[in-house]
């Protein structure tokens, strides 16, 4: 028998008819199951900072990712309106869809109500502080049983009390507990980082933010937010005691970035 006969023969149609079938099915459900999980479809979080909201829009829109203002608070030198912060962080992988929230610039600043930190660990008091529109500005360590748990809240090196309205973008100071058992940390990798996120790394290590030297391509306050580390002091991975002033050089100049580490996050 050859092979046309073989393919005329009514069973062996209908049994090719339905190989063909499940093979469509089986692609379909796969192709299916890609779109709706985004499979290997991670994209790369653009770099919102300083960008106006139709910027921001048309970035998000060419990313694939979507934007919500969730908060805005007031920061000197910034343009009204700008972005100021966005979680996540530029650089981190998401899948495509993801919403990316963004804290932007008011016009004036808004009158906020300092919370009621002492007791809290020095992140939960950072926390605390960005979620009420103020910022974090030194830590201070004094003796004590706890490491890291807030002792009291300053202004100017003054104690300010809970309840004490404040504007937006205010800067407190920590005065926190280190003890003998517990006061050495290590310093983290800024190399490559951007400014606002090099600040936050290092005070998550409770660290101090030391000298800041930005570059001749640093002209303003939006070239300092979107500038990143090419130099710092201590390097990176040094045991520390906590507190140490950490250093760092910033550019908007991609060359002077070591090349293994120039993506920003």
């Amino acid at each position: 028998m050859d092979i046309k006969s073989i393919l005329n023969n009514w069973i062996v149609k209908n049994v090719l008819l339905a190989v063909a079938f499940i093979a469509g099915l089986v692609l379909l459900s796969t192709v299916l199951l890609s779109l709706i999980t985004q499979h290997g479809r991670e994209i790369t979080v653009p770099d919102f900072t300083n960008m106006t909201l139709q910027e921001a829009r048309k970035a998000a829109s060419e990313a694939h990712v979507r934007i919500l203002v969730t908060d805005s608070t007031y920061v000197k030198r910034l343009k009204p309106g700008a972005v100021y912060l966005q979680t996540p962080k530029a650089g981190e992988r998401v899948k495509r869809g993801r919403r990316v929230r963004l804290t932007t610039n008011t016009l004036v600043p808004k009158e906020v109500v300092m919370p009621a930190l002492v007791g809290y660990s020095m992140r939960q008091a950072k926390a605390e502080l960005v979620r009420t529109g103020l910022t974090l500005g030194r830590l201070i360590y004094i003796r004590d049983i706890a490491t890291n748990n807030v002792l009291r809240q300053q202004r100017g090196g003054v104690d300010i009390k809970a309840g004490t309205r404040l504007a937006s973008g205010t800067t407190i100071n920590l005065v926190v507990g280190l003890s003998p058992n517990d006061n050495m940390t290590y310093t983290p990798k800024l190399i490559g980082k951007q400014y606002l996120h090099a600040v936050d790394l290092t005070q998550e290590s409770s660290l101090n933010v030391g000298q800041l030297h930005f570059d001749e391509t640093v002209k303003t306050y939006a070239d300092s937010v979107s500038a990143v580390v090419y130099q710092q002091r201590p390097a990176a991975s040094q045991q520390v005691r906590m507190g140490t002033e950490m250093s760092f050089s910033l550019t908007t100049d991609p060359a002077k970035v070591p090349a293994q580490t120039s993506t920003k996050k």
